[in-house]
């Protein structure tokens, strides 16, 4: 081996990962035909805007957005939305205070 190879330095270690941000309710949605229903729970330290947006699959059905529930620390909390006919999706956004 060559010791001119050899660097004078020892490499640079990469950056640590970004640490996980503690936020954000955890959310199950299950869609049952026409009704959409979204269980969330908020296992963090800070309080937690919750949406449900429902998304509906025939053209002339109206898509809803439910209004702001304010969800604190520890707190559980169910979110319902409905469309005349079938649901296509459906899905929860989450927002600081």
């Amino acid at each position: 081996m060559d010791l001119d190879e050899i660097p004078a330095e020892p490499p640079v270690r990469p950056p640590p990962p970004a640490p996980r941000e503690l936020f954000g309710a955890d959310c199950d949605t299950v869609i049952e035909g026409s009704l959409a229903t979204a269980t969330c729970q908020n296992g963090y330290p800070e309080t937690d805007l919750l949406r449900l947006h429902v998304e509906c699959d025939r053209w002339w059905d109206v898509d809803t957005d439910s209004a702001a529930v304010s969800l604190s620390p520890a707190g559980r909390t169910e979110l319902t939305g409905r469309c005349w006919k079938e649901v296509r999706s459906a899905w929860v956004t989450h927002q600081r205070p």
